[in-house]
């Protein structure tokens, strides 16, 4: 059984299916949730509402981060669990893979986002990035 174990979370369903799967398989383990604050982010700021709207991009992703991390704390205080809550900034996979490897993490679960074959092509997926990249083991949740 790992001993610590690294949740990424973006507000997604699939991401808190993936703290609850944590939740209920590794009692014992220490768990640090993780969301991190992508700067790409504010350049579809720009392109959707110009650089008023952009301007304070940093501001409501930190907000989002803290929404998502308080979802995640009552989730886990509801089931009798305390957890660490981190945010980075950067590249959603460079940032996870970093901190596991910063942290001397155990295991990495997280959700997948089904994309299409061409949108993970044109996109990538964070959670192939983390799981070929990883040192650890990676769980993804479907």
């Amino acid at each position: 059984m790992p001993e610590t174990v690294l949740v990424p979370l973006d507000g997604s369903p699939l991401s808190e299916r993936a703290l609850r799967y944590v939740i209920e398989n590794f009692a014992e383990a220490v768990i640090t949730t993780i969301h991190v604050i992508n700067p790409a982010d504010s350049l579809i700021d720009v392109e959707v509402g110009g650089l008023p709207v952009a301007s304070d991009w940093y501001d409501r992703a930190q907000e989002r981060a803290d929404g998502i991390h308080a979802s995640a704390t009552e989730f886990a205080a509801d089931h009798d669990f305390d957890l660490d809550t981190v945010t980075e900034i950067g590249r959603p996979a460079r940032a996870i893979l970093a901190y596991a490897d910063e942290h001397d993490v155990d295991q990495i679960v997280m959700g997948s986002h089904s994309r299409s074959d061409i949108e993970r092509a044109i996109l990538g997926s964070v959670a192939e990035t983390v799981t070929r990249q990883a040192r650890v083991p990676v769980t993804i949740i479907r």
